[in-house]
């Protein structure tokens, strides 16, 4: 996986959801913006403080968050 430099945690900030460098920016905003049609430039526009490569970490972060599968434990397994 690449690195994800921009992407924080801070129980501080925002509740410590990921957000983008520390500001309280979050990750879920970011691709909830792109999911609903905006283009970079659209929130970049919006938001002078975020930076084109905010956006793409965020998209990077939440595309491999996704890809995370839970193997449920069998905890009742009879073992007779």
């Amino acid at each position: 996986m690449q690195k994800l430099d921009r992407i924080t945690f801070n129980p501080q900030v925002m509740g410590g959801k990921p957000c983008i460098r520390g500001m309280r920016v979050t990750v879920g905003m970011i691709v909830g913006l792109v999911a609903s049609g905006c283009s970079n430039a659209e929130i970049l526009d919006a938001y002078p403080y975020l930076e084109e490569e905010d956006i793409r970490q965020s998209l990077s972060y939440a595309a491999w968050r996704v890809q995370e599968i839970e193997v449920p434990l069998d905890i009742y397994e009879n073992t007779d």
